[in-house]
């Protein structure tokens, strides 16, 4: 994005009813302004034209006065009593009512799009989780139509349908069949009438629930009228589905019940709770299979939010349009419980649900209205299930399971959505019966819910400046006690659905996190690991640090990663849960640029750090030196006590360097890595790294004439730098060609001796030093220790070389080193190494030393006489003293010693750590030591050179 990019760009140019794909649209943003021609000639790609009242209110309000509304006000009066009523909607209330905050707030924090709370949970908390919860939401909206559907036929059963009991003489009137294949046939006949309305489009489904929103405020007012102007009555009650009249001894059930009008003995008589068997299914009721049908009164208030995609302006219409109708129903169901109670017998509530139709002025109000608000909640189901799916489908969190379902009309309408939301509800509805789906739906309607108060919490605590929604009607505390009080009433209501509900939702959360793309719409986890780790990032004090819990945190500083793949790799295995940067220096002057030439690289090297799978930062840094980029990165990598304490180096020689990323075996489908791309292999490097040294395609540079950057002085002053920093310091030579997965590849992997670390702890340049002990050698057993306990070392063996003269006790010194690695708990197998007549060679050539120097250096004469008076220091000063003799150790020692090392080994190990001196305090004398460390590492396979300058080890508890 450069400057010039407009940033509400996708917000003005892009919404989901536009008839190109997203992809379309958003490539040609920047030609398509909103006030261009073009866009002003094409009407139909802006079809959200409901208001706050046509698109929010009526559909909440219907959907919330369905069944409840005419079908189980008595239900939930006569099982629970007035009571316990009054508290089922109070709690049901406060849940919702926590829940319409969270609502209000996150969709005034933005334009909103198609998918109602599937758009605002998965834009807030990532696509994992508001695919899952996007789906569970698809799924209660089509259990919720099935739920009114099943509704309307137990009315329409009730009015017209031939009584089941062979006793009971037929009305005129009742003439349908009855029966659970024939309850199923109307089930699905009233399926298709809302199947085509939803495929007509949004508009026509607005209009008829318009007219439908004034038949049931119509009837309300007539139900409410009845109450004071209807007497006293006697009422037949229908014979219960679960009776048996061939068995003689069950219960003599009432055949009559009263309406008593207003009376203070039947207020009395249905105050408290009553809870017997539901006549239709013959279970036993109880608090909570009460409030789970009672609470599908309240499960509407996302009607509103489910038509975002259809609305106007959704964040201006959501918070208003769902408040009125949350609380222009808690007054009408409160009110109607009231006049339930104090006018009708327990028996009557309990045993007749449309009761209100027999005391009502005129039957025929209550059937209309019945049919009308309960066709119409089923509408609404269906229709915002098909706008979640389609949203679903749109965002493609499914892979290509729903590849059809984002199809629509010229007008926008997503019928292929539609068409299989209608497939759904059709399955759901072989269940039969209303009852029994009821506590299915209302635990996805809290899940939902639950899952909406979560994405407000979690932006609320990411203290984002973006979040800043106009609705400020709520704070995180609404935001708990939603979840908690969601949660606690799904496992009242059934704790084997809510148990299995969550573990669905858990199943496709991980689903989705490996079948779907990566989204650019922000993970809410990204800011709340970033408020999180800066709060626990000012509570790591470094003052507080201990030697016990110390761990290695890595700066690897890497000239070009397409030579340095295999010692990432093996870095990453020493860094035992520490930091681990990658450190880059680009030479240049900021001053003399147009812009910063490191923010361009940053995606290829985080694309680099994913596709090695290694857990690594990247810290890039420009300067006009190497040495000062590297003093750049020591000093300001990491935060607080997360700071580097090692420094990584490449060794300096005249190897020429390969190209290894391509042929990385971490692409390949042998890799050992579990989630390697390997249908990488035969494609080109997705990486923006520069060519290497010595390439064909890539002319030498640099002021040394050999493509380096920087030369042996400069390379040995970045050490020392280091050192003095106190930082560890380890340089790598021969990584080049390792290959991790061959090299861990054993022949027999349940022998324990095929792959060996070998550790050589003495400071072999200075062979008047005996000393295992010494800071810099525990360092170099710690890191082999730690590298030994990554999983995939654990079956390397270390061996530890004792090096030893004649003269010596070759048994107490192994007996020493041995109790000592017993004392730091480190597993190795210790050789000794008669080393005399290497030892031999540099005490032979002390005599003639100024006399061989002159001969190989004209400056020698003065190097050996400003050493001199280092000469007479003391042994113990030696360990991390800058050594004086280090100069004096001749070629042919060198020579020796490593043939040494290399003859010890009768299989090659896979590494060797060996000890690295300090650098001499002369400056002068950088080159002869980096020769020095050429000599000795010479041909010895992958090696690392470890210097350590703080204690690392201890014995203590």
């Amino acid at each position: 994005m450069t400057e010039r990019t407009p940033l509400l760009n996708y917000r003005l140019l892009s919404s989901v009813n536009e008839s190109e794909p997203r992809g379309a649209a958003g490539s040609q943003a920047p030609e398509q302004l909103p006030d261009s021609p073009r866009r002003k000639s094409t009407p139909q790609q802006q079809p959200k034209k409901l208001s706050v009242f046509f698109g929010v209110v009526v559909p909440t309000l219907l959907s919330m006065f369905s069944v409840v509304l005419f079908l189980r006000i008595g239900f939930v009066v006569g099982h629970a009593g007035l009571y316990q009523s009054i508290v089922m909607f109070l709690v049901a209330y406060f849940i919702i009512s926590m829940t319409v905050l969270s609502v209000c707030a996150i969709s005034t924090n933005g334009a909103l799009d198609a998918g109602g709370a599937y758009y605002m949970i998965s834009r807030a908390l990532g696509p994992e989780f508001g695919g899952s919860i996007g789906l569970m939401f698809f799924l209660a909206n089509v259990c919720g139509s099935a739920l009114y559907v099943l509704g309307l036929v137990e009315a329409i059963m009730s009015t017209f349908g031939i009584p089941e009991d062979p006793n009971v003489v037929p009305s005129a009137h009742q003439i349908l069949p009855s029966g659970y294949w024939w309850s199923l046939l109307y089930a699905t006949g009233v399926a298709l009438l809302c199947l085509l309305v939803c495929l007509v489009g949004a508009h026509i489904y607005a209009k008829a629930t318009f007219i439908i929103f004034l038949v049931v405020i119509f009837v309300l007012i007539m139900i409410f009228i009845s109450f004071f102007v209807v007497g006293p009555k006697t009422i037949t009650l229908p014979s219960p589905s679960s009776f048996n009249p061939s068995n003689g001894t069950g219960p003599v059930l009432p055949t009559t019940a009263n309406f008593t009008g207003f009376k203070l003995e039947t207020l009395l008589g249905n105050l408290y709770a009553g809870y017997t068997s539901d006549y239709t299914t013959g279970k036993m009721m109880s608090f909570a299979t009460v409030f789970a049908v009672m609470f599908n009164g309240c499960t509407g208030i996302m009607a509103g939010s489910n038509m975002s995609g259809d609305l106007k302006n959704p964040s201006y219409s959501i918070p208003r349009g769902t408040v009125t109708a949350v609380i222009f129903t808690f007054i009408i169901y409160n009110l109607l419980s009231l006049l339930v109670a104090c006018s009708c017998d327990r028996v009557l509530l309990q045993r007749d649900y449309s009761f209100l139709r027999a005391i009502n002025i005129w039957d025929p109000f209550v059937i209309i209205g019945v049919y009308s608000s309960t066709l119409s909640a089923a509408m609404s189901n269906l229709i915002g299930a098909s706008r979640i799916l389609y949203a679903l489908a749109r965002d493609d969190l499914f892979g290509g399971y729903n590849a059809v379902a984002p199809k629509r009309t010229h007008s926008g309408n997503p019928w292929v959505s539609v068409l299989m939301s209608w497939f759904s509800v059709q399955l759901v509805l072989f269940s039969g019966k209303l009852n029994t789906i009821a506590s299915i739906v209302t635990i996805f309607f809290l899940l939902v819910y639950a899952a909406v108060d979560l994405a407000c919490l979690a932006l609320e605590w990411a203290s984002a400046p973006n979040f800043r929604p106009t609705f400020r009607y709520f704070t995180w505390h609404t935001c708990v006690l939603g979840i908690i009080g969601c949660a606690i009433m799904m496992f009242l209501i059934n704790a084997i659905y809510a148990s299995a509900s969550i573990a669905f939702m858990l199943l496709l959360l991980l689903l989705i996190h490996y079948l779907s793309p990566t989204s650019s719409w922000g993970y809410i986890s990204q800011a709340l690991i970033f408020h999180q780790v800066r709060k626990y990032l000012l509570m790591l004090d470094v003052r507080k640090d201990h030697i016990k819990f110390w761990r290695p945190q890595i700066l690897l500083m890497v000239s070009n990663p397409r030579s340095s793949v295999g010692l990432i790799t093996f870095i990453n295995d020493i860094k035992k849960s520490g930091l681990y940067v990658l450190g880059h220096v680009q030479l240049g002057d900021l001053s003399t640029l147009p812009s910063d030439p490191l923010q361009a690289q940053y995606d290829s090297w985080l694309s680099l750090v994913d596709h090695l799978n290694i857990k690594a930062f990247v810290n890039l840094t420009l300067a006009d030196s190497v040495r000062h980029g590297v003093q750049h990165l020591l000093f300001i990598s990491g935060l607080g006590g997360m700071r580097p304490n090692t420094l990584v180096l490449g060794f300096y020689d005249d190897c020429l360097p390969k190209d290894k990323l391509i042929e990385s075996p971490l692409f390949s489908t042998e890799s050992v890595e579990p989630f390697s791309p390997s249908e990488d292999v035969n494609q080109p490097p997705m990486y923006h790294f520069a060519s290497l040294r010595g390439s064909s395609d890539r002319h030498d540079y640099g002021e040394f004439g050999d493509g380096k950057v920087l030369g042996p002085q400069e390379y040995v002053s970045v050490i020392s730098d280091a050192m003095k920093m106190l930082k560890n310091v380890i340089l790598a030579r021969y990584f080049n060609d390792f290959d991790r997965a061959q090299v861990l590849s054993s022949p027999s992997p349940l022998a324990k001796g095929d792959v060996f670390v070998d550790v050589w702890p003495i400071n072999l340049l200075r062979p008047d030093s005996c000393s295992y002990v010494d800071t810099c050698s525990l360092f170099l057993l710690q890191l082999a220790c730690i590298l030994n306990m990554v999983k995939a070392w654990r079956k390397a063996t270390l061996r530890l070389f004792l090096c030893v003269e004649e003269g010596q006790s070759v048994r107490g010194s192994e007996a020493k080193l041995g109790q000592l690695l017993k004392d730091l708990r480190i597993k190795a197998q210790v050789y000794p190494v008669p080393w005399d007549q290497v030892v031999g060679l540099h005490w032979q050539r002390q005599g003639g030393f100024s006399k061989n120097q002159k001969s190989l250096s004209p400056d020698s004469t003065t190097d050996e006489l400003e050493a001199r008076p280092m000469e007479e220091e003391s042994e113990d000063d030696y360990v991390n003293s800058f050594p004086s003799n280090a100069t004096r150790v001749s070629d042919d020692y060198l020579t020796a010693v490593n043939k040494l090392i290399l003859d010890q080994a009768s299989q090659p190990p896979a590494v060797r750590f060996l000890y690295l001196p300090r650098p001499p305090a002369d400056t002068r004398r950088y080159a002869t030591y980096l020769h020095q460390l050429d000599l000795l590492t010479q041909d010895l396979g992958p090696t690392l050179l470890i210097h350590g300058v703080t204690p690392v080890i201890t014995t203590d508890l």
